[in-house]
């Protein structure tokens, strides 16, 4: 890697970097037109230069974040910002471990759900939603084949596994809530994706709140059921970066999203390929692979974060209170005034990536 040179900042951009630090704008925040205008300037000038903010990019990837393999497959960062930075790809098991990456400062930029991101924000967790990657079908509640379950209703006295910290994991909390089912009457086993799938499948628990692509391919190998579906209780794929990232190097998150607005663009475009990648990372059937990106996976979204996606937290935000995963509505309602950074989003330009 070349020595990088010292990074030149106009004072547009610097005043953009030291908004993004603090504010946001359209969700309740503060950032003016101006600065985030700058932060779009600064971000394209640095596209096409060979200095950056930072000799560093430290980003995840995920098997419920196809875009994010299809960009890293693809080597379009790399390409884009040559040997002046290092990219660096963390794979993250679930939306919990992206958020605990992203807190120690271990990741740049990390993929999670929607209900996950308001989560660690609303606990003090100083990330912010740059990009919607995805509305995906992602979570259901999963029984095993055979099983004498055949409501949500029936859970009552029997254990689920489930990752607390993740889309799942809030479905759960939402499907018991919509049956009148208390979370005290039923033994969530706190168990990471993979472990739950597997604890399915051998009994050890009856049911799960799964997570695709490990839900699909129980589905096929295993013959497990999907008891309850509802893509109402998903609450989007969120690409989030942490306050500090955003304030020193806007011009490498915007690298980032741009990236991003490429590998949708291509992903739907090469369903195929898309369903290949995952397949290959995952280590599932492509047939498995494929339903996952055809069926379930919607990349045909606005991917600028905003109303839609507030709409669909306010309704989560509560039930993190009753469940006392937040003390407080009072910091739900903090953390959704500044979780949204739209203007990286509305800024993207996917013909600056190599």
């Amino acid at each position: 890697m070349r020595t990088r040179t010292a990074l030149t900042l106009t004072a547009t951009a610097l005043a953009a970097a030291l908004t993004l630090s603090g504010c946001v704008s359209g969700e309740g925040g503060a950032t003016d037109a101006a600065a985030a205008e700058g932060a779009g300037e600064d971000s394209t000038a640095s596209a096409g230069a060979t200095t950056w903010s930072s000799d560093t990019l430290t980003l995840d990837f995920a098997t419920y974040n196809p875009l994010s393999l299809v960009i890293k497959d693809q080597g379009w960062l790399e390409a884009t910002l040559g040997d002046d930075v290092t990219v660096s790809w963390v794979q993250s098991a679930g939306s919990n471990k992206a958020n605990e990456a992203l807190r120690a400062g271990a990741i740049d930029v990390g993929s999670t759900a929607g209900s996950a991101a308001l989560l660690a924000r609303s606990n003090g967790s100083p990330i912010q939603a740059i990009d919607i990657y995805s509305q995906p079908e992602w979570a259901a509640l999963v029984v095993p084949q055979g099983s004498d379950i055949t409501s949500v209703a029936d859970l009552r006295g029997h254990t689920v596994a489930a990752t607390k910290g993740t889309d799942p994991y809030f479905f759960l909390l939402q499907a018991l809530d919509e049956a009148g089912v208390g979370l005290d009457e039923v033994e969530v086993q706190n168990l990471q994706h993979a472990d739950g799938k597997a604890a399915l499948e051998t009994g050890a628990v009856d049911a799960w709140s799964g997570l695709d692509p490990l839900m699909a391919a129980s589905e096929a190998t295993a013959g497990s059921t999907l008891l309850y579906r509802n893509i109402d209780f998903n609450t989007y794929g969120f690409l989030n970066a942490t306050e500090d990232f955003l304030a020193a190097s806007p011009d490498l998150a915007q690298v980032v999203v741009d990236a991003y607005e490429k590998a949708r663009a291509w992903a739907q475009e090469n369903p195929e390929e898309t369903a290949a990648i995952l397949a290959e990372v995952a280590g599932i059937d492509p047939a498995v692979a494929t339903t996952v990106i055809s069926e379930r996976t919607n990349l045909d979204i606005d991917p600028v974060p905003g109303d839609a996606q507030r709409k669909v937290l306010e309704i989560v935000g509560p039930i993190f209170v009753e469940s006392g995963d937040v003390q407080s509505q009072d910091q739900i309602d903090d953390a959704l005034d500044t979780l949204f950074v739209p203007q990286f989003a509305e800024q993207a330009d996917p013909s600056r990536i190599g």
